[in-house]
C-alpha cells in the first residue's frame, strides 16, 4: 500500500500545484490570456500528468501492488470529480473545443489556440511525469521504467470495433456534457465523473477508454502494436465522429455547418390562445398584426 499512498500524493501534488497557477493568473494576467492560454494548458497538465500516473496503477498495480480494479475505478472518479470542479471552465479534450466552435461559442483562432494549448500542456505532463518515474520513489515506478522502454498498444481489439467503440464512449460523454452544460459544476462534475469511470470500466479492456485525441496521443502512439495510421483512426476520428453525431441528437443541427433543424421541429415563442366564437360575429381574416378581423353578422 506504500506505493498507492505514494501516487495519491501524487494527484495531490499536481491538482494543488495547477489550481494555485489558475488563481495566480486569474488575479495577475488579463482574463483573456488567462482563459484562452493558462486556464487551458495547465487543467491539460493536470489531466495527462494524473491519467498517465493512474494508467501505470492499473497495468502494474494488480499484480506488483494486490489490488484490483474497484481501487483503480475508485481513484478514476475521485480525479475526475476533482478535475470537473477545479478545471474552472477548461475542457482539456479537443472534441469539447471543436463542438464549441460547431456551435459557434468560439472563433476558429481561439479554437486553434486551444487545441495547440492543449497539446502542449499533454506533452509537458508526460516529460515531467516520466522526470518523477526516475526518480523510482516505489518499486511501481522502477517497473514502469523497465516497461516504458517497450510499452505494448492500449487497442486490443480490430481496428474497426476500436473506432466504434472510442465513437461510442465520445457520444455518450459528450451527450451529458450538453445536458449539463448549464448546470453548476458541484451537480455537473459528480454526473461527468461516473460517466467517465462506467465507460472507463466498460470499454476499458478494449481501447483504453481516452476519447480524447490528445490524450490519446500522448499516452499511446508511441507505444508499439499498432501504426500511427491506425492510431489515428480510433482515437481521433472515433471520437469526432461520436462529438458530431451527440451534438446532432441533442439539438438537431451544427449551427457551423448547416442551420436546418434535421431532427426538431423549432416550437413557436408565442401560445395562440383558443377561445369560443362569439355570437353575432363573423370572422373575416387577419388583420396583418396576428389577429382576426370580425364584423357583426347582418
Amino acid at each position: 500500500m506504500a506505493g498507492l499512498n505514494v501516487s495519491i500524493a501524487f494527484f495531490l501534488s499536481v491538482v494543488a500545484i495547477c489550481e494555485v497557477i489558475r488563481q495566480v493568473s486569474k488575479r495577475l494576467l488579463p482574463l483573456g490570456v488567462h482563459c484562452g492560454l493558462v486556464r487551458e494548458l495547465v487543467s491539460s497538465l493536470q489531466l495527462c500528468a494524473c491519467c498517465l500516473e493512474l494508467r501505470m496503477l492499473m497495468e502494474i498495480g494488480p499484480w506488483g501492488g494486490g489490488f484490483g480494479p474497484d481501487v483503480i475505478l475508485t481513484l478514476l472518479f475521485i480525479i475526475y470529480l476533482i478535475h470537473g470542479v477545479s478545471f474552472d471552465g477548461a475542457s482539456a479534450n479537443p472534441t469539447i473545443a471543436l463542438q464549441e466552435f460547431l456551435v459557434m461559442d468560439s472563433s476558429f483562432v481561439a479554437t486553434a489556440v486551444k487545441l495547440l494549448v492543449q497539446f502542449v500542456g499533454m506533452e509537458a505532463a508526460g516529460i515531467l511525469t516520466t522526470h518523477y518515474w526516475s526518480w523510482e520513489l516505489t518499486d511501481f515506478h522502477l517497473i514502469q521504467n523497465l516497461m516504458a522502454l517497450d510499452c505494448s498498444s492500449s487497442i486490443h481489439t480490430s481496428l474497426y470495433h476500436g473506432i466504434f467503440v472510442e465513437g461510442v464512449c465520445s457520444f455518450f460523454f459528450h451527450l451529458v456534457a450538453l445536458k449539463f452544460q448549464h448546470s453548476h459544476p458541484l451537480y455537473r462534475a459528480p454526473v461527468l465523473a461516473v460517466t467517465v469511470t462506467i465507460l472507463a470500466y466498460t470499454a476499458g479492456p478494449f481501447t483504453g477508454a481516452f476519447f480524447n485525441p490528445t490524450l490519446a496521443a500522448t499516452v499511446t502512439f508511441h507505444c508499439s502494436g499498432n501504426i500511427l495510421q491506425e492510431y489515428v483512426q480510433v482515437y481521433w476520428l472515433g471520437p469526432l465522429a461520436g462529438m458530431l453525431s451527440a451534438l446532432l441528437l441533442y439539438q438537431g443541427n451544427i449551427p457551423k455547418l448547416f442551420q436546418k433543424n434535421l431532427l426538431y421541429s423549432p416550437k413557436s415563442k408565442y401560445r395562440i390562445p383558443k377561445g369560443k366564437a362569439v355570437p353575432g360575429l363573423k370572422q373575416t381574416g387577419d388583420n396583418g398584426e396576428g389577429q382576426l378581423r370580425t364584423k357583426p353578422q347582418s
